[in-house]
């Protein structure tokens, strides 16, 4: 029966990811005997950390957001054909652009807000376009283009602050509240926790991956030209067009994300010392998740579970809260190394032949 079972193509799909989950939790288990910890303690402490409380809930639904929309942006790339690691600066230049709308306008929330969230996906659509061009027209490869734009990203940020927009405490000043996403309602029902009104552009955005990709025919299109170019371009496809648009759809996905910490979580940008993490944080979310807006979800919900629980495994169990990185690590060591645990399970197929 569980030959059969493990027959399927789409369970073993599923499997892989799990699998890899395990293993990164077993692997860190074995770090904790070693170091002298208890692992029981340690996971406890770190379960306790996200569910024991409905403010760490709160906050792990808050962490998810962008993980979300950036692991949108990395899925949306792979699915065509392409590595977007320029996720990290289209979040920074979105993150500014949609602060910078939500400082300098002045309009009702009904218009303000949606401005300065398409600004956001704007400035991460114009930063996606670039590498996407240079692409499509002079053959240069995306993933160097990109890591280098991240840290343009980041300079240019700092100094925009700097020289237009700084406020004291190193940082630009508020964004008016009819720009905000903030939601009162979310943060009492939380225990005053920063859950806001992103969470659900958040969802809505998977919605709109699943959608583009799969119900139109532009996705079609987009995947065609990912999976083979060269026949796409014989069918009459306009390769390059849809190389450029693919960058340019995934940039937005990351520049929402970086407007979702600008006008939800802080409501200001500060002068970054370094990188935020979230976008290099979407690469392992969309390799959890198979590039699948599901997978995406839940991906995201397991890898802020971690960072919202680390702190509380080092107060209750002494565990160094880098313990946490070193397991999510893990767990992309595993999913990179899905052709061993496919080995393994196609070792179990023959076996029940």
């Amino acid at each position: 029966m569980i030959h059969k079972w493990l027959n399927r193509g789409k369970v073993t799909n599923i499997l892989i990811p799990l699998i890899a989950v395990f293993l990164g939790i077993l692997a860190g288990a074995i770090i904790m005997l070693f170091t002298g910890q208890n692992p029981i303690v340690g996971y406890g402490a770190l379960i306790s950390g996200v569910f024991g409380d409905i403010y760490y809930i709160g906050e792990m639904l808050r962490m998810m957001t962008p993980l979300i929309l950036a692991g949108l942006a990395v899925a949306f790339a792979f699915r065509t054909g392409l590595f977007n690691i320029g996720v990290e600066g289209q979040l920074i230049v979105g993150w500014l652009a949609s602060v910078t709308v939500g400082i300098l306008v002045d309009a009702p929330m009904i218009i303000h807000l949606p401005l300065a969230i398409l600004a956001g996906a704007l400035a991460g659509a114009l930063w996606g376009f670039i590498p996407g061009i240079l692409k499509a027209r002079f053959y240069v490869h995306e993933v160097i283009v990109t890591i280098m734009l991240n840290y343009v990203a980041l300079h240019i940020a700092n100094y925009l602050i700097r020289s237009y927009l700084l406020a004291p405490g190193e940082r630009t000043e508020r964004i008016s509240a009819t720009a905000s996403l903030a939601s009162p309602f979310l943060q009492a029902l939380t225990d005053s926790s920063r859950l806001h009104y992103g969470f659900l552009i958040a969802i809505l955005g998977c919605f709109i991956l699943w959608f583009v990709l799969w119900k139109t025919t532009l996705g079609f299109e987009l995947r065609a030209v990912g999976y083979n170019k060269h026949a796409s371009d014989y069918a009459g496809m306009n390769v390059n067009r849809n190389i450029v648009l693919a960058m340019v759809i995934s940039g937005s996905f990351a520049g929402v994300a970086g407007a979702m910490e600008g006008l939800g979580t802080y409501g200001y940008m500060s002068i970054l010392a370094g990188f935020t993490g979230t976008g290099f944080d979407g690469i392992a979310v969309a390799l959890l998740g198979a590039n699948t807006s599901i997978g995406v979800v839940l991906a995201a919900t397991l890898f802020a579970a971690l960072k919202v629980g680390a702190p509380n495994m080092q107060s209750l169990a002494g565990v160094p809260p880098e313990l946490v990185e070193i397991v999510i690590a893990l767990i992309i060591f595993f999913v990179a190394s899905s052709y061993l645990i496919r080995l393994v399970i196609n070792r179990l197929q023959k076996e029940g032949k």
